[in-house]
């Protein structure tokens, strides 16, 4: 399984793993980090040095009972730092955490290679006719609800049935949109209780069936810490061990805040195939 992304080439034989780089300043873990270009550069030479696949870029909290805002403000933050780094580091693979098609358009005409979109086109009608017009990698995530108010009692019946029916019906919406190039991402945290979230991760495989990358993105999220009464800055055992699992059930791509980390989960895993 492979993807072109303008150009370069994610052969899925080997798992990858997507660096995130939050310019936020509310983001659950790191928000306000890096929200300059002199530290956008810093993460992203560090992620990148210690083997991450593609850089993953928002500018928007989508953490439960995050603020909207502008998309004004999001295009400030994020184009400026984007145009920079993208010329900065021309052989990286950029992902962009939109769910605004205004914004993916300026992000791509800058030069990212994919659509990280949280809604998975329900935010924003206009989003996969620009993502298939461009021919640009796109990632859908299912999430119920919105984030501000999502994790107030998100009610299933069962869920991985219902997360694998959500997908099957999105790769086709996808396809006719001309959008070839998907990826899926089960979205744990997002409209989702712990025990649901577990509930996926044990089921991850089936999704298989869907014959796309598989994105899972765990890192130091509640599911770890409030199951351990821990923090999420303790979290990162709690975030490896996960990701382990999800390789062991053939997720395609590690979504991390921890790359180096991320790494050594994939290549002691593969010692096992």
């Amino acid at each position: 399984m492979t993807l072109n992304c303008n150009g370069k080439i994610l052969d899925f034989k080997i798992p990858k793993v997507m660096g995130i780089l939050n310019l936020t300043p509310d983001s659950f873990y790191d928000g306000g980090k890096y929200q300059s270009i002199k530290l956008a550069i810093k993460r992203c030479d560090k992620m990148l040095s210690q083997g991450a696949d593609i850089i993953d870029i928002g500018a928007v909290s989508s953490r439960p009972g995050s603020k909207i805002i502008s998309e004004k403000e999001e295009f400030n933050r994020l184009i400026p730092i984007l145009t920079v780094l993208v010329k900065e580091f021309n052989s990286a693979i950029f992902s962009v955490d939109t769910y605004r098609s205004q914004i993916a358009k300026a992000s791509i005409d800058k030069g990212a290679a994919i659509i990280n979109d949280i809604s998975g086109g329900k935010f924003d009608p206009k989003m996969l006719p620009l993502v298939g017009k461009n021919n640009t990698v796109y990632i859908a995530m299912h999430m119920q609800g919105y984030p501000h108010k999502m994790q107030k009692n998100p009610t299933y019946k069962d869920i991985t049935s219902e997360l694998l029916s959500f997908f099957s019906d999105k790769i086709k919406t996808c396809q006719l949109n001309k959008v070839h190039n998907v990826i899926i991402d089960p979205g744990f945290g997002f409209g989702k209780e712990i025990n649901q979230n577990f509930e996926i991760l044990k089921n991850l495989e089936i999704f298989q069936e869907l014959s796309v990358p598989i994105l899972v993105g765990f890192s130091r999220k509640s599911m770890i810490y409030k199951s351990l009464k821990i923090r999420s800055v303790e979290a990162l055992n709690g975030t490896s061990v996960l990701n382990t699992v999800a390789l062991l059930k053939k997720a395609n791509i590690l979504r991390v805040h921890d790359v180096k980390e991320a790494k050594e989960s994939i290549e002691l895993c593969r010692k096992l195939v």
